[in-house]
């Protein structure tokens, strides 16, 4: 079974618990720094992207896909604080009596607002070095963020709740495997095939948008077409987090885990 897994789980949502409360400043940082670590991950894989774009390859999104898993090696070994990961971690400690529920709403509240932060810093850096300044580069990333802002509110929705149901089994699944290699392995197969898929990831978005935005773009990329894409995609990954995984794993868990009542 997944108890270990799980008491894993429980362990951090109780640490990053124990963050907040000491102090919500360097919680936010925290926060702050995993997006910006999602923004490595989107500028190192739209970069490489370019370059079969450019040519019309249809090695695009697979390489793009490849390159995107540095986000979260980043995040798992930088220590940053994803909101779409703490969906299934205080969701899952709430539904074993370790956290009450409005300190989850807290907690999700101020890693969103972090990431946010994070997201629009990391943007405003990227348009400093002026690394997407011309069109060849840029061409892939537009027309992707165009896509995204266009697409139907139903299929945005259901696409997220896909989307962290994998992001969250590529932190959980990890927890189980020795070693950092298969660690490691396993982290960018699941990311690999999230983003391959097409699915939507809010904190992802948060910074392909801003990055977006702050290089020169056309009128069909705006602030409206970000709240369009992400208040759908928000609430997706939630219930991709908190049902797909956390509910269902501490209903399918139960008759193990009642043994580690403290």
């Amino acid at each position: 079974m997944e108890v270990q897994s799980l008491l894993e789980v429980e362990k951090l949502a109780l640490k990053k618990m124990k963050i907040f409360k000491q102090s919500r400043l360097r919680y936010l940082a925290r926060s702050a720094l995993a997006s910006m670590f999602i923004g490595f991950g989107v500028i190192v894989a739209f970069k490489t992207g370019s370059f079969f774009y450019a040519e019309h390859s249809p090695f695009t999104y697979p390489m793009a896909a490849l390159t995107f898993g540095a986000a979260i090696i980043l995040i798992a070994y930088g220590g940053g604080d994803l909101f779409t990961g703490n969906t299934f971690y205080f969701s899952y400690a709430a539904l074993r009596h370790k956290l009450k529920w409005l300190q989850v709403v807290k907690l999700w509240a101020t890693s969103y607002a972090g990431n946010i932060i994070g997201a629009a810093a990391f943007a405003l850096l990227i348009y400093l070095t002026g690394l997407f300044d011309a069109p060849s580069v840029n061409g892939f990333l537009l027309g992707v963020v165009e896509k995204k802002m266009n697409a139907p509110v139903m299929e945005l929705f259901f696409r997220a709740i896909l989307c962290n149901w994998l992001v969250c089994l590529a932190f959980f699944i990890p927890m189980g495997l020795k070693g950092d290699g298969p660690k490691l392995f396993a982290m960018m197969l699941f990311v690999f095939c999230f983003f391959i898929s097409g699915y939507e990831h809010s904190i992802a978005n948060m910074c392909t948008f801003a990055i977006a935005l702050v290089v020169e773009h056309p009128d069909t990329i705006s602030f409206g077409g970000v709240w369009y894409n992400l208040l759908p995609v928000t609430l997706g990954n939630m219930i991709g987090g908190a049902v797909f995984m956390a509910f269902m794993y501490h209903y399918v868990n139960k008759p193990f885990m009642d043994e580690y009542k403290e």
